[in-house]
């Protein structure tokens, strides 16, 4: 008869889990005896930079993953990171560790007293099986509700499990299969189009779920049919649109004022694949203009369900927009060229203003080259400069929590050794995920990390002016080269002192990672 074990790694490696981030604790041992030949065990030095990687290599795959943490200390670790990966729906299927069964009760250090409720609410769901017969179907609901939810889910296991005896219903979990069907119904159909094609002034509101969902090229299509204006949801973490189309309106603000004055006019919104909305900053107002409806389309039932306003329809945007495309025939009007990009603003005192270095990065990268961006404060001169164009090319900390942009780039080029990826990071993020270098370096990872270095919290000095508290203190961060901290963990480092020296090493195309430094002015988020 087969071990929980052996059936466990059988049903993960069907399910093509065969790739495991992990940061190992004693519990943990016992299932990561014996993986099977074809697994892959991705090291992290710390289990934040652990789930950053794993959140960016699912993202950039579309597919689950699996990651491997430790007891209560170490999910606890996790759970900043764990933000990012539950607010860009990215299916992580985390496995703990537990205390032997007889330890539990008496809490034996490194037991998690009630582990699932420590990752609750974050995840869509979490279990410790009620026996050790019970672990291989645990295992399989944990991938799927992973899967159909596409939000994280966690699994904890007293380790003493792995070596039992599974019982003869146990290896039925390994055929299965589960899926989700979610088009629209005739009825909904008709209505959806009869709407969109009545109105007299739409516009169309794309959220990162159509990114994720690989609808970026459709959502172009569907938007050069509806010949309206085209905005990013608040808050976002993938590009939807390519951002100098001549229907991109940019990313809308974050406040509840600002988004309802920029959709002024419009008599219908269709919201496709994002949350209705994810604000930031505290501006009160009116939700939607006098007039205006606003039609939600997400597999997010949880999202439709919490809205504040308009209508929903829980459905596949994919779906809705094959719908919409086939019903409103050819594009509106011959389209405009894409938006020329402006001449980056000068930086000053021997520092490039961040623009030079999104010059340089548009210049000098191969197109295709995907983005993971985690510096705050350079957000405005970030998208005045890129010209993104293909699916998949932006990533960014889907929570807000800092330490997903360092790891989150090493997860995207080990899911696409093939494609160039670019980590475009802040000193103040760095910090936060910085031991994914070292896991670079292992893998030899084919990734380039800019580091944008002004010296200082630059997203909360804008902050700090924005609520009226000027002089906050613990705002700078002197001091720091990360050359030499890369180059400590393995990663070659060089700091860029002009524009031209920052082109010329950009050209380069190196086989492993490597990082390149580079001083900045102080530029706000918007």
């Amino acid at each position: 008869m087969s071990s929980v074990r052996r059936v466990s790694h059988e049903f993960l490696k069907r399910q093509g889990l065969t790739t495991v981030f992990g940061n190992p604790g004693s519990n943990e041992l016992p299932f990561l005896a014996g993986l099977p030949a074809g697994f892959r065990y991705v090291l992290g030095l710390h289990e934040g930079a652990v789930v950053g990687m794993a959140d960016g290599y699912a993202q950039a795959t579309g597919r689950p993953v699996l990651v491997n943490l430790h007891a209560a200390s170490g999910s606890g670790n996790a759970m900043g990171a764990l933000t990012n990966a539950v607010s860009a729906r990215t299916p992580l299927v985390i496995v703990a560790g537990q205390q032997v069964r007889p330890a539990v009760g008496p809490e034996a250090n490194l037991a998690n007293v009630d582990a699932p409720a420590l990752m609750k609410p974050l995840v869509g769901w979490a279990a410790e099986p009620a026996c050790a017969e019970d672990v291989p179907r645990a295992l399989a609901q944990a991938v799927f509700e992973a899967r159909l939810q596409r939000r994280p889910t966690y699994l904890s296991v007293p380790y003493d499990d792995w070596a039992a005896e599974a019982g003869d219903n146990t290896l039925a979990v390994l055929d299965r299969r589960v899926e989700r069907g979610a088009v629209p119904t005739a009825g909904q159909g008709r209505r959806l189009a009869e709407l969109v094609a009545s109105a007299r002034r739409p516009a169309l509101v794309l959220g990162g779920d159509i990114d994720a969902a690989g609808l970026f090229d459709g959502a172009v299509r569907l938007a050069e049919r509806l010949g309206g204006p085209v905005w990013a949801a608040p808050s976002q973490f993938r590009l939807p649109f390519p951002n100098r189309h001549p229907l991109f309106r940019g990313v809308l603000p974050a406040g509840i004022a600002p988004v309802c004055a920029a959709l002024e006019g419009h008599d219908l919104v269709l919201v496709l694949g994002a949350p209705v909305f994810r604000y930031h900053e505290y501006l009160p107002g009116r939700y939607l203009p006098e007039g205006t409806r606003l039609i939600q389309v997400t597999e997010d039932a949880a999202a439709a369900a919490r809205a504040p306003m308009g209508e929903a329809l829980v459905a596949d945007p994919g779906a809705v927009i094959d719908l919409l495309t086939e019903q409103l025939g050819a594009p509106a009007a011959p389209r405009d060229p894409y938006r020329p990009v402006p001449d980056p603003a000068a930086g000053e005192g021997g520092r490039l203003h961040p623009e030079q270095v999104f010059a340089a990065l548009r210049d000098e990268q191969p197109e295709d080259t995907a983005y993971v961006v985690e510096s705050t404060s350079t957000s405005a001169a970030w998208w005045r400069q890129m010209d993104l164009r293909r699916p998949g090319s932006y990533y960014f900390p889907a929570a807000g929590g800092l330490g997903f942009g360092l790891p989150g780039a090493v997860g995207v080029a080990l899911a696409q050794p093939d494609r160039p990826v670019v980590g475009v990071i802040g000193d103040g993020s760095a910090n936060y995920g910085i031991t994914a270098l070292w896991t670079a370096a292992q893998h030899r990872v084919p990734l380039t990390v800019v580091l944008l270095r002004n010296g200082t919290y630059g997203a909360l000095r804008w902050f700090g002016d924005l609520l009226g508290v000027p002089d906050a203190p613990g705002l700078d961060i002197p001091g720091l080269d990360f050359t030499r901290i890369a180059e400590g963990y393995g990663v070659a480092a060089r700091q860029a002192g002009d524009a031209d020296e920052l082109r010329a090493l950009l050209a380069e195309r190196p086989d492993g990672p490597r990082l390149i430094q580079v001083d900045t002015v102080l530029t706000t988020p918007s």
